[in-house]
């Protein structure tokens, strides 16, 4: 008598298949009429998975690593049907031919009988072809359904922090949307991506999905166009991380009919400000060209007629702009980088001794609901709650009194963590700007900026720290320095 393996699998569409249930009990009447074994031990199945691959199986691959045992367990295998085993012919191809070949185990649809002649071969080559073209297509048409759903203001892709979905369309979650927009305001304010994932950690807001925040969670949240009202949908881009968005050529957006949680305004200045970061450290985010290098005052630098980026002249001994390099601009802004260096050192100085009054720009404030002292009295409370749910478990005989004071200790330490964020969180009034202590910054930077064999890279990344940029005017030989404020 031989013995059997019965391999059932039900994908995600359930239409023109039987239920595993079904499967099986059909499966096991093709046993017990030609007299083969059937043990429990030896039905495998996968539910809800697609057929296209067969490492995304696991049901699948532990039969086949079943199989591979000696001696060999089994001398058939039993399925519903052959696009039930595989739909990619490769491996179909793959698994039978080892299977026969290793393991002397054929493959057996019990409603598509083959017959043991040469055109049965041609013929399970064929049912496979059909199988594999009814995989492919039936993808396609589901693409081509999800995107004109999407074109037409569907829900297609599940909602962003801030976001869920109610009556197929996506609504603002007031508690969600406040960590966004906290995150946005951190981040125009001049907190750095990581010091922004730490922060939210440390207060005990989490991810979407409930993990962590980290740098790519914060990146993704700030680039991401559906915090002011539009949507985005790649049909046939496989992103290969949770949450790193890479657009394709096939990325399609479009305007949403869903509400904004972060005005224009402020996306924008949140998208320079990214951009800026990025080229700022060009060693993580892109190759320079060959023969490219780093110089003074790199993208610091504007000329004052048409706002042109100066960049570094052909001698490389000090700067032009870049208009007027390509015919574009009537005014050569030329000037060496020594007397520029002189000249933005001493405008520095002037400014960092109060002689002066400071030109700054302010960077817009995202606007909201919730402020974040009201986020933070309702991570308070939530804790205050935590404090009375543990001390109940404790005197239901629950939990014992070590585990209470240990858990106690542990909310009464975040509670004490938020309660001092809450009294560092008061916004300031761009009126009230504490200009004294900015100039302090000033005198802190020009110690760095004055070190006579400073690198450019060292000199650059410590002056775009406090100023956004520096507008040179060659016809007044006059410099004008913007800070960061």
């Amino acid at each position: 008598m031989k013995t059997a393996a019965a391999y059932i699998r039900v994908s995600t569409d359930m239409q023109t298949e039987l239920s595993p249930d079904s499967q099986l009990h059909m499966i096991r009447q093709y046993a017990e009429q030609h007299d083969i074994l059937l043990p429990n031990c030896y039905i495998f199945s996968d539910e809800g998975i697609s057929g296209r691959k067969a490492d995304k199986r696991p049901g699948f691959q532990s039969m086949i690593a079943t199989a591979k045992q000696k001696p060999t367990p089994f001398d058939v295998i039993l399925v519903w049907k052959f696009s039930r085993f595989a739909r990619s012919r490769e491996d179909s191809i793959v698994y039978k031919s080892m299977l026969r070949k290793q393991c002397n185990i054929e493959v057996v649809s019990i409603s598509e009988p083959m017959g043991e002649d040469k055109t049965s071969i041609l013929m399970e080559s064929m049912l496979e072809a059909m199988d594999e073209y009814y995989s492919i297509n039936l993808a396609e048409e589901v693409r081509r359904g999800m995107e004109e759903k999407f074109r037409r203001g569907g829900v297609v892709v599940a909602p962003p922090l801030g976001y869920i979905i109610k009556d197929g369309k996506y609504e603002i979650e007031e508690s969600q949307a406040a960590i966004i927009r906290k995150i946005f305001s951190d981040f125009l304010d001049g907190k750095g991506i990581r010091t922004i994932a730490l922060d939210l950690n440390a207060m005990g807001f989490r991810t979407k999905r409930g993990n962590k925040f980290d740098n790519r969670n914060i990146e993704y949240i700030i680039t991401n166009p559906m915090y002011i009202g539009k949507l985005r949908y790649s049909p046939n881009h496989k992103c290969t991380t949770a949450h790193k968005y890479v657009p394709s050529a096939d990325t399609i957006e479009i305007e949403g009919t869903h509400e904004h949680i972060i005005d224009n305004a402020a996306f924008e200045e949140a998208q320079k400000l990214m951009a800026e970061i990025k080229s700022r450290y060009v060693k993580y985010y892109r190759q320079r060209a060959e023969g490219e290098t780093e110089y003074y005052f790199r993208g610091i630098v504007r000329c004052s007629d048409c706002g042109a980026t100066l960049t570094q002249s052909a001698k490389g001994q000090g700067m032009q702009c870049h208009n007027f390099a390509r015919g574009q601009c009537d005014v050569s802004h030329y000037i060496s980088f020594n007397k520029l260096k002189s000249a933005v050192i001493s405008a520095m100085t002037d400014d960092a001794e109060g002689n002066t009054d400071l030109k700054y720009i302010s960077k817009p404030k995202v606007s909201g609901s919730q402020s974040l002292d009201e986020i933070l009295q309702e991570q308070i409370s939530k804790e205050e709650k935590r404090l009375e749910r543990i001390r109940a478990a404790y005197e239901d005989g629950i939990d014992t009194l070590e585990e209470y004071k240990a858990n106690k200790t542990k909310i009464l330490q975040n509670i004490d963590m938020l309660k001092s964020k809450l009294s560092d969180s008061a916004v300031r009034d761009p009126k009230q700007i504490d200009l004294s202590a900015y100039r302090h910054k000033i005198v802190e930077a020009l110690e760095i900026l004055k070190v006579p064999d400073i690198s450019p890279s060292e000199f650059n990344e410590t002056l775009i720290l406090l100023v956004d940029r520096i507008i040179f005017d060659r016809k007044k030989s006059r410099i004008q320095i913007y800070y960061k404020i």
